[in-house]
């Protein structure tokens, strides 16, 4: 899950070559664009030119200081790796050199061509720009072009807790309780809802997925990798045009499908997300029974309004969730994953679902016996459809079915008993 697949982009990149010689870029776009988070009619700036008012706000590091950082790049600091390189735990000093080193992450790009080096700029520049609790934080950079080819790298604050990834799939890990997944799907759907709608300019993510998700020391989730980020279209404009980057699983049909980039497109990565944290299920799993290896065409048999539905939850919960709440997000899931871009909701509306959501849990209980109605739906666990009654209600009943019968053998043991006793007597 982890590889991307790519298509051959025939258009000409929008991306900088490089985002120390911002200054030598060739003239911006100044076309007017819509400014979605304000409304205003201004005209709105690009990336690259947010980037030149915040780029002293990054560190620029010396090769030698990361090497130092790092311990030569030690394999026992190694704490991620994928297509883009592999990422290290190091420690650095503050810049004047005085006072106790910081933990940080230190991600050490392939040498292995443009495409690399494209999305290291593309960090730089959107990491640059961005400030939300939710997104992480870029602490600086290391650019060198030397004999020995170039070398590039982006040191990021700490993330102790590893992954959303990690702590789903992995045996390794203790299972995510359940307010607790609600709470990081929650974080990061507002830095989600934060590039499309909270900066001057509209940012489209394009690589939602449950890795891309860090968690801090409290677990507070931070989304990570910006080298697939695009900004959004101009004004006038529905979609971007683009290469289809991604992973396989997470990417939008649409957008696979046509090349038209979308925030819509985010949205439908966070619906599979969504039941990936419902069921503890990667979106594809090649090891499962041929009809459980995509996991949105195995919760299809599955319906929200259904008896069966829970049948779809992580075990690795043990029942420990809101019935109620856990069919909400469902719906919410679905909403997301509409096939019609245009039907699925803004990020900032799903903010708002998943708020109430995590209101419904809290006012409930793990062992609810039936859901109120949700809204355009009918309930299935209704008073008045006792044909529906939920699984706890008819658990219950089987029970004390048995607990009846039990009763009913022993009385009559107890008069066999009885009889055998009696024609023992002279």
């Amino acid at each position: 899950m982890k590889c991307l697949f790519y298509f051959k982009d025939k258009s000409k990149s929008r991306q900088q070559n490089s985002a120390p010689e911002l200054k030598n870029r060739s003239p911006p776009d100044n076309s007017p664009r819509a400014v979605k988070s304000s409304g205003s009619e201004a005209s709105q700036r690009s990336i690259p030119e947010l980037y030149e008012e915040k780029a002293h706000n990054l560190r620029v590091f010396s090769f030698s200081e990361l090497r130092n950082a790092t311990n030569d790049f030690n394999r026992m600091l190694k704490i991620g790796e994928g297509g883009f390189g592999s990422v290290y735990k190091g420690f650095i000093k503050p810049p004047n050199g005085q006072g106790e080193k910081t933990v940080v992450a230190v991600k050490k790009l392939n040498r292995d061509g443009l495409q690399g080096h494209k999305q290291w700029v593309a960090e730089v520049q959107f990491l640059g720009v961005v400030d939300h609790p939710n997104l992480v934080k870029l602490i600086g950079y290391c650019a060198v072009d030397g004999e020995r080819g170039i070398q590039r790298l982006l040191v990021y604050e700490f993330m102790p807790n590893k992954s959303l990834e990690d702590h789903l799939f992995s045996k390794a890990f203790p299972s995510l309780p359940w307010k607790r997944r609600l709470e990081i799907v929650l974080g990061a759907a507002e830095g989600l809802a934060y590039l499309h709608e909270g900066l001057e300019i509209q940012v489209i993510y394009r690589d939602f997925k449950s890795s891309n998700v860090l968690l801090d020391e409290n677990f507070k989730p931070k989304l990570s990798d910006f080298g697939l980020a695009r900004e959004g279209p101009a004004d006038g404009h529905t979609h971007v045009s683009t290469a289809v980057v991604g992973t396989y699983g997470y990417a939008a049909p649409d957008y696979v499908e046509t090349g038209h980039l979308t925030t819509k497109s985010d949205v439908w990565s966070f619906g599979v997300v969504l039941y990936e944290i419902l069921t503890g299920r990667r979106s594809l799993e090649r090891n499962r029974p041929r009809m459980e290896q995509k996991l949105l065409e195995w919760v299809r048999q599955f319906p929200v309004d259904s008896r069966k539905f829970c049948m779809i939850m992580d075990p690795r919960l043990q029942n420990q969730y809101s019935l109620n709440a856990a069919r909400r997000i469902a719906k919410l899931a679905d909403s997301c994953l509409c096939k019609n871009p245009k039907d699925r909701p803004k990020m900032s509306r799903v903010v708002e679902s998943l708020k109430e959501a995590i209101q419904v849990c809290e006012e409930g209980s793990p062992s609810e016996k039936r859901t109120p109605d949700y809204p355009g739906t009918n309930s299935v666990d209704s008073d008045k459809n006792p044909d529906q009654i939920g699984t706890t209600e008819s658990a219950r009943r089987r029970m004390a079915h048995l607990a009846s019968l039990s009763e009913n053998v022993n009385v009559v043991g107890r008069r066999r008993f009885m009889n055998m006793q009696r024609t023992k007597v002279p």
